[in-house]
């Protein structure tokens, strides 16, 4: 074996052992914290009339944690997903940012 899939075998055994994060090539779509209350709301009545958001609604899976920035950036990625990830689908006139590090939180999987 090269030398350079021996390194990438090692970091990759690595990150599975000591169960080091990975980081994806493939953002996710979040709102921004600094976004009003009502542009939350926006963004998700927005996503809502386009995609499922059963998942945040009460007994959903992603209901907790139930507050407005978390369903808003749940939607948001939601759709941002279902429309191709491009940049103008997290745009949510500026009030949605790209990440690179998964922000699901326990059952709640984006």
């Amino acid at each position: 074996m090269s030398s350079q899939l021996l390194t990438l075998l090692f970091i990759l055994s690595a990150a599975v052992i000591y169960h080091i994060p990975v980081v994806t090539c493939e953002p996710w779509c979040v709102a921004l914290p600094a976004s009003t209350p009502e542009q939350l709301q926006d963004n998700i009545n927005f996503a809502c009339s386009r995609i499922d958001c059963s998942p945040i609604q009460i007994g959903g899976y992603c209901y907790y944690p139930n507050t407005l920035l978390d369903h808003a950036s749940y939607v948001m990625d939601i759709y941002y997903q279902s429309h191709a990830r491009t940049y103008n689908a997290c745009s949510f006139n500026n009030t949605g940012y790209l990440i690179y590090s998964d922000p699901s939180i326990g059952t709640c999987q984006h």
